[in-house]
């Protein structure tokens, strides 16, 4: 497959994913409505929900994702190396210079962000920035460029501020049911719709965890073979991943909706795991994987 039927295939599941989370919004406030006796207004509500939540997360994603993560501008001077490698990476690369972010972070980590290679950002932690020597930085920044250059970023930036609003209208009907309306309102309600809603409330943010695994594995694996490529070093990437796993800090600003967007799972401890279940709903595959695939290049 080449690099320009990824970045089709890309665009094409970037569609898709807007597809199914307006099905899934639209058809979660339709339970909703059933259950208050309203369908046809919470379908609406739901549908505008949906529309305008995709049509803020293309434009807006990388600003929210930003904001969320408690990222700040890099400065050129104070993190020289950083802005200095991702300068020549990008030119090697092909792609626009993006632009550089840093979070206030002991945990080793860093992802990219944005729509489009001209609206890329590239983000890493303090602690990265700190543990890292300049050959495992630019395997680093050479995955996440990969990221941008093959529009892994849209997809990402997507299903984070996706997944993130269905964790949010999820969170205010568990409030509604609970609390909302009188005795006599939820004395008439059917209890039929009532059980469909409960199955729908635990099985929605399920499917959205699913469509964001199915989008963040693979192409972990494919940003580290294009960004060894990129530098002619995988060696760097791998001694980078080893260090990131093997680093005991935990990220205090990552979160579910996000976790998929950086290199490595801020929410492990370290790369290995022998528990199957925890291997199969991760967003990344496992790093002594990743690893053994690098030094076999």
């Amino acid at each position: 497959m080449s690099i320009y039927t990824e970045i089709q295939s890309n665009k094409l599941k970037s569609y898709l994913i807007i597809a199914s989370f307006i099905f899934l919004i639209t058809g979660f406030f339709f339970v909703i409505g059933k259950f208050f006796n309203s369908p046809g207004t919470f379908f609406v509500i739901g549908l505008l929900v949906s529309v305008f939540s995709t049509i803020g997360s293309y434009f807006y994603s990388d600003k929210l994702v930003l904001m969320t993560v408690d990222a700040h501008p890099a400065d050129k001077k104070e993190y020289f190396d950083f802005y200095t490698v991702t300068e020549n990476l990008a030119i090697a690369g092909g792609v626009p210079m993006p632009r550089i972010y840093v979070i206030n972070d002991p945990a080793p980590n860093a992802f990219a962000t944005g729509r489009d290679p001209k609206h890329a950002v590239v983000v890493a932690t303090t602690g990265l920035l700190q543990r890292l020597d300049r050959a495992e930085l630019e395997g680093v920044i050479a995955h996440e460029l990969s990221h941008v250059k093959n529009y892994d970023i849209l997809i990402s930036s997507l299903v984070a501020v996706l997944v993130g609003t269905i964790a949010l209208v999820a969170d205010w009907v568990m409030r509604t049911l609970w609390w909302g309306g009188s005795d006599e309102e939820r004395d008439n309600r059917n209890p039929v719709w009532f059980v469909l809603l409960i199955v729908v409330l635990i099985l929605t943010p399920i499917a959205a965890t699913l469509i964001q695994l199915a989008v963040s594995r693979k192409r972990e694996l494919l940003a580290d073979a294009s960004g060894a490529l990129l530098t002619r070093y995988p060696e760097g990437l791998a001694r980078a991943l080893e260090k990131i796993s093997a680093d005991p800090h935990q990220m205090r600003s990552a979160t579910t909706s996000t976790a998929h967007l950086f290199i490595s799972n801020p929410f492990k401890q370290n790369g290995k795991s022998n528990a199957w279940l925890v291997n199969l709903f991760s967003t990344h595959p496992p790093i002594e994987e990743r690893v053994k695939i690098l030094r076999s290049m």
